[in-house]
């Protein structure tokens, strides 16, 4: 890892050459990641709420064609869709949102390589930034994370003052990006940034990761699950602000009776049809199941399959959840 200091302004011209060269630049701003084009929008704060929604719908999209079809008499014409292979710059991600791509990966290079995911992650450039704002909400540090994490990050930012960052160099793809750039860096001192980070207030930790997965093994069929059923309205909130959640349909769409496409989108574990078969039977036919599925998914099951916890610890779904469910208390209070 290198470090170096980069002054703020300094930075911000980097936004604008970044802009300029045609690239995609993201940020939090109003509350939720979007593309900027006018640089002086950007505010760093490392003090703030994060984004109210992630940076998820630029590498997933919420909806997408895969294919476009035609038919004839006697055949079905395929027709591949072209992926945008612009560079995507995302300036101010908290770590609670930066790991993500490196969490949700697996499941798109599972069974199958997909395409659409991959090409737009190979283009990713995460800017990482330190956070210091944590709430009622916040539990990073309950999944392997904190608010100095810099996993996921290409390049990670540390406020030393109102006009100043230690910038941190973590990965090849963030040396190259930030190579062009080098009469802006100077020289870092690693034990300012060093003990500025130990000076953050960390979350305090809500539960062992590993006691809620062995918990949750044991009690499949457990009353709490009716008790938390009761009160979600199944409305999928929780999943779309996400950053992790990834449950998607395809379905296709008819533009004629000879043409038409295949579309990707978003759905939610939380929806009552969302394992409604064919033949009329929903294996998850109440909220309590479904219910249950989620925080299953998230703290066993997806790590029996790929070693990762599916959560981040940002907070979202409780801050947001219209009936003030908080999974934060559900999993810190299982046992209970």
């Amino acid at each position: 890892m290198d470090e170096k200091i980069i002054l703020k302004d300094d930075l911000l011209r980097i936004c604008g050459d970044v802009i300029d060269k045609g690239h995609i630049l993201l940020c939090p701003v109003m509350n939720e990641y979007s593309i900027v084009k006018d640089f002086s929008r950007i505010k760093l704060d490392a003090s703030a709420l994060p984004a109210g929604t992630s940076f998820k719908c630029y590498v997933f999209p919420k909806t997408e064609p895969v294919l476009y079809y035609k038919r004839s008499k006697s055949d079905v014409q395929l027709i591949d869709v072209n992926i945008d292979r612009k560079n995507i710059v995302i300036l101010g991600a908290k770590p609670c949102d930066a790991n993500s791509l490196n969490i949700m990966k697996h499941l798109f290079n599972w069974d199958y390589s997909d395409e659409f995911f991959n090409l737009r992650e190979k283009n990713f450039i995460i800017i990482g930034l330190m956070c210091s704002h944590y709430d009622e909400y916040c539990f990073c540090t309950s999944v392997d994370s904190s608010p100095v994490s810099e996993k996921g990050s290409d390049i990670f930012l540390i406020p030393v003052d109102e006009n100043k960052f230690a910038m941190r160099i973590i990965t090849e793809k963030g040396s190259e990006f930030i190579s062009p750039y080098a009469e802006y860096l100077k020289t870092g001192d690693e034990n300012i940034s060093k003990q500025i980070t130990e000076n953050v207030k960390l979350p305090k930790v809500a539960f062992d990761s590993n006691e809620v997965y062995e918990w949750l093994g044991e009690n499949f069929e457990s009353p709490k699950w009716e008790g938390i059923g009761n009160l979600c309205l199944s409305c999928a909130k929780c999943a779309f602000v996400c950053p992790v959640c990834h449950c998607f349909d395809i379905v296709d769409e008819d533009y004629s009776y000879t043409e038409g496409r295949r579309m990707k989108n978003w759905d939610g574990c939380q929806f009552g049809n969302f394992t409604m078969h064919a033949s009329g039977h929903n294996p998850r036919d109440i909220q309590s199941k479904r219910y249950r599925q989620r925080v299953n998914h998230k703290f066993r099951y997806y790590v029996d399959k790929f070693g990762e916890i599916l959560c981040t610890g940002c907070g979202r779904c409780s801050r947001g959840c219209p009936v003030s469910i908080d999974i934060k208390e559900i999993v810190s209070n299982c046992k209970d």
